[in-house]
């Protein structure tokens, strides 16, 4: 028994201790897996590394590991730099290190001892988005020609398409973006430039406008309605679309203008503009559904409700239409449009926008074909829009 003492005695001391790191790496876990997941969250909502680094250090703090204090490191990659997320620019990899003062083990070795905990949240890239292709197939489903330069200011690009050449950019095109995310993959990336990243093989981006409630409609308000002069306009019903002649300057009281059948047509020359309102392209028979053609040269400056069933959108394509139903929005630089273009069915071509970073337009369809200059932003605090994109983070490693 005397002999025996010593080294139950001993044993117990090194389980106790042995107990102990486990213990602080559990802590240490916890803490990994929380400041992964907020510094994920924290990139999906503000798209800047600096404050994802902040983010992780302040939710380290929180668990007792406070980084550059008691020899407690945190180190914070994104994307990960091993595992199985090294691909994914959403993703976040916190890795944090303590080294741990030895009791009794000392007896044993005098060696460091370290205890390391590691996670992997990975975020969604799409919630600084406004350009959302949906189409899950198609080659080209992004798509850039000629001398194009299309500016993303302060936002990304989201191509949810599987084709190898799901993005293409060709001729003397261009992107420049915050980030461009892509499912399939890209052909010209040597012509994207991005200040957070390229990435393929990435998730599907969801529409964040897919279940959206369109207020029922019925009867004829207006039939092919035709403005050549200075009018103001009402909400309502208007089959057969409407069409503005040059010269024309049409006013739009805020409402929900329904553009039966036809389209809307917009030559060179004519001059649109509202507040508050929301053109919705549809078809009460299930057929010729409405379609939009804008030219160049054409004026227009359109702002969506904030508030309402259509909060946000601008211009709403009704989701039963066929699939590639033609949209162009060609109007240059005179083509401001503040809130969603939501076509998800559409193919659509597009030529526009201010070169302004103050703006909030998205643009979301089946396809999207830009065939002149073009610019975004999405300044859009308090006009209703819905993010592109969850902010959300899901913990993966």
């Amino acid at each position: 028994m005397g002999l025996g003492f010593p080294v139950i005695v001993g044993l117990v001391a090194l389980g106790t201790e042995a107990g102990l790191w486990y213990y602080k790496h559990q802590s240490m876990q916890s803490a990994a897996d929380s400041s992964a997941v907020s510094a994920a969250v924290a990139f999906s909502a503000q798209g800047s590394t600096a404050d994802i680094t902040a983010q992780a250090d302040s939710v380290a703090a929180a668990y007792g590991f406070t980084a550059g204090s008691s020899g407690v490191t945190v180190t914070v990659n994104r994307p990960p730099q091993s595992g199985s997320y090294t691909a994914q620019i959403a993703a976040v990899e916190v890795i944090i290190q303590q080294p741990q003062s030895r009791l009794f083990s000392a007896v044993v070795t005098s060696a460091p001892l370290t205890i390391l905990a590691r996670a992997v949240a990975l975020g969604n890239n799409g919630g600084k988005a406004c350009v959302l292709a949906l189409d899950a197939t198609a080659s080209g489903a992004g798509s850039v020609q000629g001398n194009a330069p299309i500016v993303l200011n302060s936002c990304s690009l989201a191509d949810n398409s599987n084709d190898p050449t799901a993005l293409t950019v060709g001729g003397s095109g261009s992107i420049s973006a915050l980030s461009v995310s892509v499912t399939g993959g890209i052909s010209g990336a040597s012509s994207i430039t991005t200040t957070q990243g390229i990435a393929t093989g990435q998730l599907p981006i969801s529409d964040p406008y897919a279940g959206t409630y369109l207020p029922p409609f019925s009867g004829c308000d207006q039939h092919n309605f035709t403005a050549k002069k200075t009018v103001t306009i009402s909400p309502g019903v208007y089959c057969g679309g409407i069409n503005l002649n040059a010269g024309a300057n049409v006013t739009l009281d805020p409402g929900v203008y329904y553009l039966d059948q036809g389209s809307l047509s917009v030559n060179g020359g004519a001059t649109m503009t509202g507040t508050g309102v929301t053109l919705v392209f549809t078809s009460s028979t299930g057929s010729n559904y409405a379609t939009a053609n804008i030219n160049g040269g054409a004026t227009i400056n359109l702002t969506a409700p904030t508030s309402g069933p259509l909060a946000g959108i601008v211009f709403y394509g009704d989701p039963n239409m066929p699939v590639g139903t033609s949209f162009k929005f060609e109007g240059g630089a005179a083509q401001v449009l503040t809130g969603a273009v939501y076509l998800p069915k559409g193919a659509v071509s597009f030529a526009g926008g201010a070169s302004t970073t103050t703006g909030c337009t998205q643009l979301i369809g089946d396809t999207i074909n830009f065939t002149g200059s073009s610019n975004f932003a999405i300044n859009c605090s308090g006009y209703g829009t819905k993010p592109i994109g969850s902010a959300l983070a899901q913990l993966v490693e």
